[in-house]
């Protein structure tokens, strides 16, 4: 039976308790959005659906009862932990939703500094997680621009990636085991061991799974031993992205581990490096670290490949040691940077892509080339490549343009969902995928047939198989 707004609420209460059941009408609109639609908050013009209540889950048990209560009214269920998701997957997509908030979950449950993992709850801030492990001298290893902000839970849904990933790998290589809740309530655990064989990897019906299976309500992830002391910069100025791709192919080939190896184009690089790039310089860069033996090794070994490459030219490392020390984007660039949107109505959007060796640079060209011809009021098309592997990488396309003629809400029509098609058009043919780590969301959600093709069975099943009633986040990965 359908339930109004004001019985969603009552019901919400007598589970958490009135306190934990967020009504206010301003947040409630606010919340309606996230970073895809980020105009519509910058701009206080709002044309989602209102959710009908944010309910404060405190413990597992509470989530299981919502999530039970969700599904004998057919609600619709919005996860969220630290709320900073970029394509779409936190909107509402239809009304009277309930957002389940999970960052009052935020123990750190435990850290082993002898098995080398640490278990916490889905609302521990990455960032806190880190500042403690490194009190005992170790590390994540897992570090996205959005470390000050990101919240542990948001991060495994996401299938997100650290700006440290060729080291370290992505956050599917980190997770031991995690605890999750399913429709209906079922609270499921899978338990914390190094590897195992007992059938499919389950963990990956949870990772990556964007809130449209289930609640994430703890993980247990991987250290490692932190050497800051040791990290070697390396920096490098050239003139085509083709080089660049053929570099970090080399260094990848021939087995080295450096735990960053990025090359920006010109226009990318021209929003970091300007104060040593030319203009039609593009920047490739590297760090190493670890222990000091394995990081000098790292960085010679490197360093001797890029020598065979005559076009590259060394630039001073404390050039990239400096860009290194200011990578992350916490509130304060965040509030910056909507009111530099707000006072220019220049706005700043990305997409990240993977792809073969064989095809990056094709993609990248055609996709550059196709958004400069056919979508208005670019002002700056670029882009880098920043997590690689031994059969590819990945390609981060960062442009800007002037939002004319359209109101905020009209932005995303006119100019962003055009963009993201264009660079899944020319990623598909090609064989590539149309999202390397920021997830599918509502944004990519109509790509995703053509992403899976006769594969796209085993994820529709899953769908069908474990949220049989459609409630958890309608539209994410799988388009309304």
């Amino acid at each position: 039976m359908h339930l109004s707004r004001e019985a969603i609420v009552e019901g919400l209460q007598r589970i958490v308790g009135p306190a934990d059941v967020i009504t206010d009408r301003r947040i409630l609109v606010e919340s309606s959005v996230d970073n895809f639609r980020k105009l519509q908050n910058i701009f206080d013009v709002h044309t989602m659906p209102v959710p009908a209540a944010i309910v404060m889950a405190r413990s597992t048990e509470q989530v299981a009862a919502i999530l039970r209560f969700a599904g004998e009214h057919t609600i619709n269920v919005i996860p969220r932990t630290g709320g900073t998701a970029t394509e779409g997957g936190l909107e509402s997509a239809v009304p009277d939703s309930i957002i389940i908030d999970g960052s009052a979950m935020n123990r750190i449950v435990d850290i082993d500094a002898y098995d080398m993992q640490a278990t916490c709850q889905c609302g521990v801030p990455l960032q806190a997680l880190e500042d403690r492990v490194r009190e005992l001298g170790l590390t994540t290893g897992h570090s996205p621009q959005s470390k000050p902000v990101a919240h542990m839970g948001g991060l495994v849904a996401t299938r997100s990636i650290g700006q440290f990933s060729t080291l370290y790998g992505g956050i599917e290589d980190m997770v031991v085991g995690l605890e999750a809740v399913f429709p209906g309530g079922i609270v499921t655990r899978i338990k914390n061991v190094p590897r195992r064989a007992a059938g499919p990897d389950i963990r990956h019906v949870v990772i990556g799974n964007e809130g449209a299976l289930c609640f994430i309500t703890e993980v247990t992830v991987k250290l490692f031993p932190y050497f800051p002391e040791n990290n070697v910069f390396l920096g490098y100025t050239l003139k085509d992205m083709k080089t660049g791709f053929e570099v970090l192919r080399a260094v990848m080939v021939n087995g080295y581990k450096p735990s960053v190896a990025r090359v920006y184009d010109p226009g990318d690089a021209g929003l970091h490096f300007s104060h040593f790039a030319a203009d039609d310089d593009c920047v490739l860069l590297f760090m190493a670290e670890g222990p000091a033996g394995i990081a000098k090794a790292t960085a010679d070994g490197i360093a001797a490949i890029v020598a065979g490459f005559a076009e590259c030219t060394r630039v001073d490392s404390a050039y990239i040691e400096t860009w290194f020390n200011d990578l992350c984007w916490g509130p304060d660039k965040i509030t910056a940077e909507d009111e530099r949107i707000r006072q220019t109505l220049n706005v700043n959007r990305t997409t990240e892509i993977s792809a073969d060796w064989s095809s990056i640079n094709d993609i990248y060209q055609a996709a550059r080339a196709r958004i400069i011809a056919e979508i208005p009021d670019i002002t700056m098309m670029g882009g880098h490549s920043s997590h690689s592997y031994i059969n590819g990488t990945n390609m981060y396309f960062n442009y800007f343009f002037n939002v004319v003629g359209v109101g905020p809400e009209e932005e995303t029509a006119k100019y962003y969902l055009p963009i993201i098609g264009i660079i899944c058009e020319e990623t598909l043919k090609r064989g590539g995928s149309i999202v390397h780590h920021h997830g599918m969301g509502k944004a990519r959600a109509p790509w995703v047939r053509d992403e899976y093709g006769s594969s796209y069975y085993i994820l529709e099943t899953l769908k069908h198989a474990f949220d049989p009633e459609g409630i958890m986040n309608k539209g994410t990965i799988f388009p309304l």
